[in-house]
């Protein structure tokens, strides 16, 4: 592997800094942390990793290590005087919120949705009738009934055409390793047997019914027998006839799959098969195939073909493609012809890019039996447009200037039910009596005792070190002067095509407004908000854009007179957790505070972890020297430097997350602790009954609010006010 010039500065400061590990000052109040150093050699690159030791998860040191940093971080956040009230006004109002439904199903005449009952721990199961009305709904599996500690989770649920019975997917602690169950809608009873290894982060899962109701397609791991480096990987689709013993199940398709392939399978009653879509992890490539009724398979296109989504209709298949159109174009290729060398361009580019999939397989297209219906995102915000089946424009749905849409469910009476969120009302589902027309709205809405009047929504733009604008999304009061002295929290994710988008902003929101604070949202590259060309600026080589992005909206706020450096704090998930271990290396003080959950820190060994493999489209590899010189230049783990005066830090982790390995959370903590100069504290948070987030019971969820929130009032030095 040639050397790179950027490795001789960075192995420099390493060096110096590993040196002087204990030399300067540190976090006093954390855990003493033993200091192993482990060499690594990437061709001529050595690189020294000082808690190589934190990775070892089952390790009893490394147990008691996380317990001391629990410890010590309910310590300080318990003492707070405003924790405890937080947490009892979010739960208050948690629990006074309505009844919320999502991820609607229609099937055999009736709408299957889960069905979120604060203050239960666990959404729920239910079905009702078409006219989507809530004081019909039944409740067809209950978790927090199955498990009162409320940590069983519904994966995801697909009912059966004839919406008798309803597959469903269920895991434990937040882990997402699901095992299928199958129930019969009328008395609740589960009528076949468990089907183990259907659903894993990140490859998931997925499940298509036969017409009839008498099987189903499904997705299926090596599982519990296989060596742990294929137990999670390898994913491959099963066909399995209700009544049958699952370890007869038929093998379908797969084994030439890639390691890291995400399936989603889909059909529609009406449509002559299902339409199996295959991620080539989560860079964005797919492959597409037809399982027909006589189980015969077609493949439609390859990874290359830059072909993103595609949706079944009634004698046609349409296809969204990127090829030529970063924004996405629209193909339609009859069943009797698959070639997509003969593909009709049936909707082309327009300015709006057209939503993708991505790893939940909701492509932002509907096709309905007379017309197509395309999600499209306008740099945040979402529309709808219509069009024939014939690709004759026939305008938008009729929707709030800005808004998201993230579910459209065409019904068996031809209605269709679609969810429009904002960011100041809470969620609701509006009916159009087909794909045109005013809307109505229905009874499946959520209400909340909390009111935004005060509150409005300013877009204004960033300028990045490129020139190129970058969109913020300001939340504030009504009125507010732009004098600098408002506390100001600025949100930021940056990846994987995923968009920032309009969501009710809730409790925690206005209890930070109460307070005097303003929220933003920074739509970065990297994101899905322009297109593919949007992400592909912060994606793999690129990806150093993403955090000039988030560096210039802070700097701008502070400029236009929002708020100052000491009173503004940052907040990021995941691959925003990177986003945030990036910033606070590169741009020490940047910001008073700093929370990053679940967060990647180690870019060097990402692709070792569990789920790492996923993330090598997105990130790159160390194995291709640019894509290493790139993951080298901005890893925070390697970029904390000793004695700098580091904002004050909370970090969160699960002990089950299966996307992103702790032992990221473990070290990133350890070396800031080390290394810090500036006597704020470095926190790490870590529970042992939660994962990623999804399936996390409500009463984790809350208190993970309140620690951020009592940890941000508290460095940021606000009042808390308990909120209207």
């Amino acid at each position: 592997m040639p050397w790179h010039p950027v490795f001789a500065r960075l192995c420099a400061a390493l060096a110096l800094g590993t040196a002087a590990l204990l030399a300067h000052a540190a976090d006093k109040g954390a855990p003493p942390t033993a200091v192993k150093p482990v060499v690594d050699i990437y061709g001529d690159l050595r690189v020294s990793d000082p808690y190589r030791w934190l990775e070892a998860t089952g390790d009893p040191a490394v147990r008691r290590w996380s317990a001391a940093q629990d410890r010590r971080t309910r310590a300080y956040l318990d003492k707070l005087p405003a924790r405890k009230p937080m947490f009892d006004w979010l739960m208050k109002q948690a629990a006074a919120s309505s009844s919320a439904y999502y991820g609607l199903h229609a099937a055999g005449g009736r709408l299957f949705a889960l069905y979120n009952q604060p203050p239960r721990q666990q959404p729920m199961l239910v079905v009702m009738g078409q006219e989507a009305d809530p004081a019909q709904a039944r409740v067809v599996l209950d978790p927090n009934a199955l498990n009162p500690k409320g940590t069983t989770a519904i994966d995801w649920f697909v009912p059966s055409p004839t919406g008798k019975l309803v597959a469903v997917s269920m895991s434990e602690n937040g882990s997402e390793d699901g095992s299928l169950h199958v129930f019969d809608v009328a008395t609740g009873r589960e009528v076949d047997a468990v089907i183990p290894d259907v659903q894993y982060p990140t490859g998931g899962g997925s499940l298509a019914w036969r017409e009839d109701g008498s099987g189903f397609w499904y997705t299926r791991y090596p599982g519990a027998d296989a060596p742990a480096e294929r137990r999670h990987f390898y994913q491959q689709v099963y066909e399995h006839r209700i009544g049958d013993d699952p370890a007869k199940d038929r093998y379908v398709l797969g084994r030439d799959f890639p390691r890291v392939a995400e399936i989603v399978l889909e059909a529609r009653p009406g449509t002559p098969g299902v339409v199996v879509s295959v991620g080539n992890g989560d860079g964005g490539e797919f492959a597409h195939y037809l399982i027909g009724k006589d189980g015969g398979i077609r493949q439609v296109t390859r990874f290359e073909d830059k072909v993103v989504a595609a949706a079944l209709g009634p004698d046609a298949l349409y296809l969204v493609s990127h090829d030529g159109a970063p924004r996405g174009k629209v193909l339609k290729l009859g069943l009797d012809d698959l070639a997509l060398a003969h593909a009709q361009v049936l909707v082309p580019e327009s300015d709006g890019a057209l939503q993708p999939g991505g790893e939940s397989g909701a492509a932002g297209i509907t096709v309905t039996r007379d017309a197509l219906l395309l999600r499209e995102i306008v740099g945040g915000p979402s529309r709808v447009a219509v069009y024939g089946l014939d690709g004759r424009p026939r305008g938008h749905l009729a929707l709030p200037e800005v808004a998201t849409v993230d579910e459209l469910e065409a019904m068996d009476d031809g209605s269709l039910l679609v969810a429009v969120k904002t960011y100041l009302e809470p969620p609701r589902f509006v009916r159009f009596a087909s794909a045109g027309g005013e809307g109505k709205p229905t009874l499946l809405r959520q209400t909340s005792p909390l009111s935004f009047g005060d509150v409005e929504v300013v877009r204004e733009f960033a300028t990045s070190r490129d020139g190129t604008r970058i969109p913020l999304n300001i939340v504030r009061r009504k009125g507010m002067k732009l004098d600098g002295r408002a506390p100001l929290l600025l949100n930021g994710y940056g990846g994987y095509n995923v968009s920032q988008v309009p969501r009710f902003l809730g409790a925690a929101t206005r209890m930070w407004l109460d307070a005097g604070g303003v929220y933003v949202v920074a739509n970065l590259r990297g994101g899905g908000e322009f297109g593919e060309d949007w992400h592909a600026q912060g994606a793999l080589t690129h990806k150093q854009n993403v955090f000039d992005d988030f560096a210039a909206a802070a700097q701008y706020l502070v400029e236009r007179g929002y708020t100052s450096h000491r009173r503004m704090a940052a907040i990021g998930g995941s691959n925003g957790g990177l986003l945030m271990g990036a910033t606070l290396t590169q741009h020490p003080q940047l910001f008073r505070a700093v929370v990053s959950t679940v967060g990647i820190y180690d870019m060097l060994r990402v692709e070792l972890d569990p789920n790492g493999a996923f993330n090598v489209s997105e990130f790159g590899s160390v194995k291709v020297p640019e894509q290493l010189a790139a993951l080298y230049a901005y890893s925070p783990y390697h970029h904390v430097q000793d004695g700098a005066r580091y904002p004050a830090v909370l970090m969160a982790t699960g002990e089950t997350d299966g996307r992103v390995n702790p032992m990221h959370s473990r070290k990133m903590i350890a070396r800031l602790q080390a290394a810090t100069g500036s006597g704020r504290p470095v926190l790490l948070s870590i529970n042992a009954h939660a994962g990623h987030g999804m399936g996390s019971s409500l009463s984790i969820r809350v208190n993970q609010a309140a620690d951020i929130y009592a940890f941000l009032f508290d460095q940021l030095g606000m009042a808390y006010r308990p909120g209207r």
